[in-house]
């Protein structure tokens, strides 16, 4: 297995929520194919080690099952790369907004 995590720690767990052959038929035919997948973060409410199945309880309170997966999961999403010219836009209507002086 993994390495051990002690309850009351915040991780993330997974579950496969439905198999492919369990998919809807509506859906579309790429997505018949996959599993639907869910990750929910939590507090760990036993002793266990990464792989093992487990019970969180989450932020607002739900009770969910599902295999440990990572300890202390970071945020990984963002919007996007820099970008110089937002920032400069972004000062220029602040001038504008305070009566400032606008430069054509």
């Amino acid at each position: 297995m993994g390495m051990k995590v002690s309850k009351g720690e915040w991780v993330l767990i997974h579950n496969i929520v439905l198999k492919p052959e369990e998919r809807a038929p509506q859906v579309p035919e790429d997505t018949k194919k996959v599993p639907l997948e869910s990750w929910v973060k939590g507090f760990l409410q036993q002793d266990a080690q990464i792989g093992e199945e487990v019970e969180v309880k989450t932020i607002t309170g739900r009770m969910v099952k599902g295999r440990l997966v990572e300890v202390h999961p970071a945020y990984t999403h963002h919007f996007g790369k820099f970008v110089p010219e937002l920032l400069q836009i972004g000062i220029q209507l602040k001038e504008m907004l305070a009566g400032g002086e606008v430069h054509e």
